[in-house]
């Protein structure tokens, strides 16, 4: 059976509903709930909030189709979402699915465990770059990402997204 996530690039326009030429439509797909997908998607316009692919990643097809656009994956600096960082980047890998960027949202909680640290490391070769997306306490406080002030740090990140997706800052 067929996952609606699976054809979803080809049927939905990005936040806003403004059309835009593929190449530019940043994909987002979190390796978990809760990552901070659509956040990520709502921050990087025009962007496509893809879901989690946790419960698309099974053998026999493609977490999803990139149709040439640019892939970043989102995960947590846990463990266990180093876990399932390590799932979804080899599922996509397996399916010849390039990513672009290994987004790696702080949880606020402190530093990133070091065996985190040494999961995330492991999968450099798979991805076109990993981002650190820091904390940001202000987010916690508003309904809509894009209404605060990002932290220098955040910006820096956003940007280094769009160099990896891009080719370009």
């Amino acid at each position: 059976m067929r996952s609606p996530l699976h054809d979803r690039a080809a049927d939905h326009l990005p936040t806003g509903g403004r059309r835009h030429h593929p190449s530019r439509e940043l994909m987002v797909a979190g390796a978990h709930g809760g990552a901070g997908t659509s956040t990520i998607a709502r921050l990087m316009y025009p962007a496509w909030d893809m879901g989690s692919l946790e419960h698309l990643l099974g053998p026999g097809h493609p977490p999803l189709r990139d149709r040439r656009r640019p892939l970043a994956v989102v995960t947590r600096n846990t463990v266990a979402a180093a876990r399932h960082a390590t799932n979804a980047v080899t599922a996509l890998h397996q399916a010849a699915t390039p990513i672009a960027a290994l987004v790696i949202v702080a949880d606020g909680a402190g530093s990133e465990p070091r065996d985190a640290t040494a999961r995330f490391s492991l999968l450099q070769g798979r991805v076109g770059g990993i981002v650190r997306m820091p904390f940001i306490s202000d987010l916690r406080l508003v309904d809509d990402a894009t209404t605060i002030d990002l932290p220098k740090r955040a910006r820096d990140a956003l940007g280094a997204i769009r160099a990896l997706a891009y080719g370009h800052p």
